[in-house]
């Protein structure tokens, strides 16, 4: 008798990220832990973003050194934002990081801006949940920022956490696409990285910025909180169909 076995269906997540050296830390290895394969693509260097999600579960568009604001001068920013809803229209879990974050809220009508002040978010700073049912945030805890930029609420979504300088900090649209002002993906590494990148001289006299000192001992502290929130916050958010 002639047996056909049945072909093995990849489960593979769209990693959109802005820069070739790009780490996604924790939230790349948390997505190859639950059995995924992660598809990187930059559309700053030219690479292709699929024209469906057919054969893509998820998407993760992660942060950058660049503005929404940029798109006008920054093509590939254009990109991305007219790219989006191909994902929210097939209602494929969708996760903003930041800039990604604020791409997504921008698409749904926000408004992307610097602090009133010219504050930033450089470190670990807290959040807090707001009172709504279904909400992936249970307890305040402490969350690792860099941006100096931040977005209204669309009218559309739900926020989900708030914070003291930069107010909305975690929102829902629909079931589930999620935009995240700050970074669940960070690492040791990561930090090390960014701390002491190109703009090592420049991040540390920015208003609001912690110490590099500060935010390793911040680290030590609440990193164990962020990757057991980031590994339930995942089976939750890929489920949701």
């Amino acid at each position: 008798m002639y047996s056909q076995s049945s072909k093995t269906v990849e489960k593979k997540i769209l990693a959109i990220v802005h820069s070739q050296n790009t780490n996604t830390g924790r939230v790349g290895r948390i997505i190859k832990e639950k059995g995924y394969n992660l598809d990187i693509r930059c559309p700053r260097l030219g690479e292709d973003l699929p024209t469906t999600m057919e054969n893509h579960d998820a998407v993760v568009i992660f942060g950058g050194p660049i503005s929404v604001n940029d798109s006008k001068t920054l093509p590939f920013i254009q990109t991305e934002l007219d790219w989006i809803p191909v994902c929210l229209d097939a209602q494929k879990p969708f996760l903003g990081i930041c800039l990604g974050a604020q791409l997504l809220a921008h698409v749904l009508g926000a408004t992307i801006l610097p602090h009133p002040q010219n504050v930033v978010e450089i470190g670990y700073f807290p959040i807090k949940p707001t009172v709504i049912e279904q909400n992936c945030f249970q307890n305040p805890f402490y969350v690792y920022h860099w941006h100096r930029e931040g977005f209204n609420l669309p009218k559309s979504a739900v926020l989900l956490a708030e914070g003291e300088t930069f107010t909305n900090q975690a929102f829902r649209y629909g079931k589930n696409s999620y935009g995240l002002q700050f970074h669940p993906e960070v690492t040791e590494e990561i930090i090390n990285a960014w701390t002491n990148g190109e703009q090592k001289d420049y991040w540390v006299n920015l208003k609001g910025a912690q110490s590099y000192p500060h935010q390793m001992k911040m680290h030590s502290l609440h990193d164990k909180m962020m990757e057991d929130w980031f590994n339930n916050f995942f089976d939750m958010w890929i489920q949701v169909s």
